[in-house]
């Protein structure tokens, strides 16, 4: 009978037909051990044969398929199971059948293949730990396929989160698109050249917004309002390479805007 041995492993002696169709079953000691992911035998049990004894055979558990009682397959060995792994069948020898039956069942539990639930990703009103931080509600996307390429857009423009902050969509889409010398950085107040409110497009939704531009030395960048610290975007004016105006004439309030093309991303 198989019994489990000081280091939960599943042990017992089986006969087992090592050389594939001889007939000829020889009676060996087995060791599952399902931390190993192994089914292993020797010529005896370990611990009567001398010290650094080698195993006789050995089989990756992830390698069995499927383990079965092998009677009507080998009606001349009596209390036969088979064990389907890779492209052989090994076929074992119990005690009895009650050996059989316990056999055949810790091998076809020990190779069963156990899935995990996965955990709820959606949050819960009752666990605001799932929420991130302050509260901030996901945020849903639509995306279309245009010319090949995922185009993600934000589902609605703007919402606020229980901090009480305003979370702009649009620019949490255009952030992801950000290239490394796009990095928000407030122009220095003792080199600004021009400042004032421009009419400008966006990049994703292409809707027409009143933003506060600072002008200096060396960057363009925009404001939501005069009254925010942060630029939502600065542009180096090295990656400027022509500035004209704008020849469209459907803008909001038929107000004249200025366009500065640049070699990678509009504004």
């Amino acid at each position: 009978m198989p019994y489990v041995d000081r280091q939960n492993r599943i042990c017992g002696f089986l006969d087992i037909e090592e050389n594939e169709n001889s007939g000829k079953f020889l009676r060996r000691y087995f060791i599952l051990d399902t931390r190993e992911d192994s089914f292993v035998w020797y010529m005896d049990n370990p611990q009567n044969l001398p010290s650094g004894s080698s195993r006789v055979g050995a089989i990756k558990l992830t390698y069995i398929s499927k383990v079965s009682d092998a009677t009507k397959l080998r009606p001349k060995a009596e209390f036969c199971f088979v064990m389907n792994a890779g492209m052989r069948k090994y076929f074992l020898q119990a005690n009895d059948q009650q050996d059989l039956v316990e056999w055949v069942n810790v091998l076809n539990k020990a190779i069963k293949i156990t899935v995990p639930k996965p955990l709820d990703s959606q949050p819960h009103p009752d666990n605001p730990s799932r929420q991130g931080e302050c509260g901030k509600k996901q945020v849903s996307y639509r995306t279309d396929i245009v010319g090949g390429v995922p185009i993600i857009t934000p589902t609605q423009k703007e919402e606020v989160n229980e901090c009480g902050e305003a979370i702009d969509r649009n620019n949490l889409k255009r952030s992801q698109s950000h290239l490394p010398y796009f990095t928000p950085k407030p122009p220095s107040d003792s080199a600004v050249i021009k400042a004032g409110y421009c009419v400008k497009q966006g990049a994703v939704m292409k809707n027409w917004k009143r933003r506060y531009f600072q002008l200096d030395e060396n960057t363009i960048g925009y404001f939501k309002s005069e009254l925010e610290k942060e630029p939502l975007r600065v542009i180096p004016l090295k990656e400027v390479h022509k500035v004209q105006e704008c020849k469209q004439r459907l803008i909001a309030l038929k107000r004249c805007t200025v366009g500065l093309k640049q070699s990678r991303v509009p504004l």
